[in-house]
This record gives structure tokens, sequence and C-alpha cells, in this order.
């Protein structure tokens, strides 16, 4: 288990930290250990998830070599008006839910390639790849498609705890719009001020899976109003639920308010990298409670909305649209 502290509290939490190993040893036994903590936590951390070291290792080092260029070239591939969708999100745009103050990061987004004549190539765009990085393309598309796999395994297990059928997800997620972020949180040059790393808020998809958070800084909001860090050891995934699994199953399992705080005043001079895998379900897929998730008698949480329009939605709350 993964014992994480609050230096305010005589409290003690555990998040679930277990190996997708287990989910074919033991799958009973891993799907209620995953489940509960995503009840609880709306987090947990994984090992054993089979992403080879030397494809992470190959990835950051692309990711590394990117975000160095120039601001002039890195800028060449942003599109004015895209959401942010593919290609590069330059530093001060994005912003919290909420909140005045941009985050302090840069970010390239990869997405899902789909042959011509696609329906849902309606919006989704084509990718966008840097000239300037060899492999890149080639590097990026094989973790793409491998967090696709082992996001799909976790589902399984979430399905198991759920009781419903195990292979339930896969047709939900099948051509999903999701999307693999290459993250930069640059150092900190002078006082803040309001601006964090990244801001308090909640995910907008079904699952994230993200690899690299080993360097400090990743928080979560606790049911009773605690900040506590996430800390993995390094290559583990921390997983958490997104809102549009939390609306599924009607609040059981929790998109849980999560933030990048800013790091003390010694270490402001070191740049941050991660790379979430943001998990989506299919455009035309309607999230609306699961039956067995609303109790007799009672109107579900959420009204029902195709995952499409939720994130259009929720693009435009954080200032990406």
């Amino acid at each position: 288990m993964a014992t994480i502290t609050d230096d305010t509290a005589d409290t003690t939490d555990t998040v679930a930290s277990v190996s997708l190993q287990d989910a074919d040893r033991e799958p009973d036994a891993f799907a209620q250990k995953l489940g509960r903590s995503f009840e609880e936590y709306g987090f947990a951390i994984i090992a054993g998830h089979g992403i080879p070291d030397e494809l992470i290792d190959e990835a950051e080092e692309k990711a590394r070599a990117f975000f160095a260029l120039p601001e002039e070239v890195k800028r060449k591939y942003h599109v004015p008006g895209g959401g942010g969708a593919r290609g590069y999100t330059p530093f001060g745009i994005e912003t919290a839910k909420g909140a005045q103050a941009f985050d302090l990061k840069e970010f390239w987004h990869v997405g899902r390639e789909f042959a011509p004549g696609h329906p849902f190539r309606g919006h989704m765009g084509d990718n966008i790849w840097p000239e300037e990085v060899a492999s890149f393309k080639d590097t990026f598309l094989k973790l793409y498609d491998t967090f696709d796999r082992t996001g799909l395994k976790i589902l399984q297990a979430i399905a198991r705890f759920l009781k419903i059928d195990e292979d339930y997800f896969i047709d939900t997620v099948r051509d999903g719009n999701s999307v693999l972020r290459l993250l930069h949180y640059p150092p900190i040059e002078g006082e803040p001020g309001s601006n964090v790393r990244a801001g308090a808020h909640e995910d907008i998809n079904t699952i994230t899976l993200l690899l690299g958070a080993e360097e400090a800084g990743l928080e979560l909001l606790t049911r009773d109003g605690r900040w506590i860090p996430v800390s993995p050891r390094p290559g583990e995934l921390v997983v958490n639920i997104g809102d549009m699994l939390q609306r599924l199953t009607n609040g059981l399992l929790r998109s849980t308010t999560h933030r990048v705080a800013n790091p003390p005043p010694e270490r402001r001079n070191r740049s941050r990298y991660s790379m979430p895998f943001f998990l989506h379900f299919r455009s035309d897929f309607l999230v609306e409670a699961l039956p067995a998730t609303v109790p007799d008698g009672e109107p579900s949480k959420w009204p029902p909305i195709t995952a499409n329009d939720y994130l259009q939605e929720r693009l435009r709350e954080i200032k990406l649209t």
C-alpha cells in the first residue's frame, strides 16, 4: 500500500497500490482493492502495468527534446482555435475551471489515428508531428496504443467491481476521443503569485493513466477537505477516475479534485515532466447512470449527455475553446 500523510492532521490515508499482474492471478481481490480506493479517493497507484521501461524512457527523451526547442519553433505546431486537441499548447493558456490564474505549464497532445471516411473525423482532427525530433511519431503512437490496452484492462477490473459484464467497457471506449498529453512544467522564476503548476480540477474523461509523477507536486483533495500527496515510485502508474465515469456510476466512483502544487523555493529551478493518458468514451456514447447505481425511487444525480457534448462543454470551461 502507498501510505500518504498530511502534516496538518493526525490522519493516515491509504491509496491502493496494486500490481496489474494480479488482475489475472486474483481478479476478484484485485478488483475489490482497486474499486474501494476509487470509491474513497478516486485514485490508485498501479505497478506491473506492462508498459515497457524502454518505451517510457524513449518517450520521456522525445518529450524533453521537443520542449527544449526554441519557443518560435514550438509555436509552429500550435493550432489557434483548435482547443489544444492536437499539437502544441503554449505556456499560460490552460486555466482550471473557475480559476482566474493560468496554469504554469505547456503541453503537446497526441490523439487517435483514423482512416479516411471514419465518422468521428468530423470532430477529431489529424495528428500533428514535429519534424525536429526524430522518431517522435513512431514513439508516441506506440505509447498511445500501449496506454489504450492498459486502460481497457483497468476498466475490466472496474466492471468486475461494479458487478457488470467484465467486457462492458470494450464497446464504450472503442474509437474513443482519448488523448496522450506530454506535459512540461518549466522552472519557476521569481514569485509565482496565484499561479500554480496545475490548479485544482477534476478530469473530464473516463479514467486517466499518468506516468512520470515521481517528481513531487501531485495532490488530491480528501472527502474531509485535506490536500494529501500522491507519490508513486518510478515507473508506476497513477490512475484516477474522470467525470464521465463518475456520472456513469452515479457518483459511486469519485472524480476527485486534484492539483499539481508549486515546489518549494529550493526546487523551483527544476522542470517537471509527466505523461497523462486521458481515456475517453467514444464520442456518441450516452453517459447516463448505470441502473444498479441509482437507489430505488431516486433520480440519477446527473442527466444523460453524450461524451462529445460533455467534452465540449468542459473544454469551454477551462478556456481551451
